[in-house]
């Protein structure tokens, strides 16, 4: 019961969070088709002073939802953030949780790892360094994210385009799918939970990533994310680990119930996206 309740306030956060950001949205995306077989879009939109002559890097969005809600436009104003900082940023579509369909968060890792291979396939035509390709997500779009790294073209070994982004920016990230006991239910059969758990296979492959995280959240631990972090490190890898006092799950202040309405703190807010516009600026992503 525990973990229902749990991810149902991650779906409520998520609405919420999503809503704030379609009425924040300046640009109108441009739509493409990214899996033809089960019609998933993507969204692009350019940088103001866009020349297709030029080489940009990119930055892929994966919204929240815990796996089940939510849809690419809660990712419309996250990648029009990104495109004013000169990147080619582009919102998602997955499939989502679905157990008439026999759809599981599996395969909205699968999807995440499509969505990535195909920007990758398109850098020539959309003028995309294919060297700086970042991801980023928030709770369950940052552990696709994490996914599509990590566990690199699941159900494509033979696939010789890579799956994996440069850069990770997660933001409240399920890192750790071990600490939902009754998660492998909801994949069924379909592979193992440890097994797309980015926490327990951080490797020295893992590119550089940035976590920014309230101590206080419970419904993305704080204890995966820093696990993660300690491995990354341990490995040599370049890691990041923003944690903000006083704020829960999407910096909803610990004065309020983490298990309630969220009311993200813009304080925090705006702290957590200049630690990423830092990370990126670091690793030259944007100027």
């Amino acid at each position: 019961m525990k973990n229902i309740i749990l991810f149902s306030i991650l779906f409520l956060s998520t609405f919420f969070i999503a809503n704030a950001q379609k009425d924040a949205d300046a640009t109108i995306p441009e739509e493409f088709t990214y899996d033809v077989e089960n019609q998933l879009k993507i969204y692009r939109i350019l940088p103001s002073d866009y020349d297709a002559k030029k080489q940009y890097p990119a930055m892929v969005i994966f919204h929240g939802g815990g796996w089940a809600i939510g849809e690419a436009s809660w990712g419309f104003s996250s990648a029009n953030h990104y495109a004013s900082k000169g990147m080619i940023a582009f919102s998602v579509q997955y499939r989502l949780e679905d157990s008439e369909k026999g759809i599981t968060p599996y395969e909205s890792v699968l999807d995440a790892q499509t969505a990535i291979r195909w920007v990758r396939e398109n850098t020539t035509t959309f003028s995309i360094d294919k060297d700086k390709i970042a991801a980023y997500g928030w709770s369950a779009g940052a552990h696709l994210a994490a996914c599509a790294a990590i566990f690199e073209n699941l159900d494509s070994p033979d696939q010789k385009m890579s799956s994996a982004p440069n850069l990770l920016a997660l933001k409240s990230p399920a890192l750790s799918l071990l600490v939902y006991k009754q998660f492998q239910e909801r994949l069924g059969d379909k592979i193992k939970v440890e097994d797309i758990s980015p926490t327990e296979h951080v490797s020295e492959t893992t590119p550089p990533t940035i976590v920014v995280i309230g101590r206080a959240d419970t419904v993305t631990p704080l204890e995966g994310s820093e696990a993660f972090h300690t491995k990354m490190i341990a490995l040599g890898n370049d890691s990041q680990l923003h944690i903000y006092d006083k704020v829960g799950h999407l910096f909803t202040p610990d004065s309020e119930p983490d298990d309630g309405w969220p009311n993200p703190d813009k304080a925090t807010s705006q702290k957590a996206q200049a630690a990423i516009d830092a990370f990126l600026e670091k690793h030259g992503y944007i100027n």
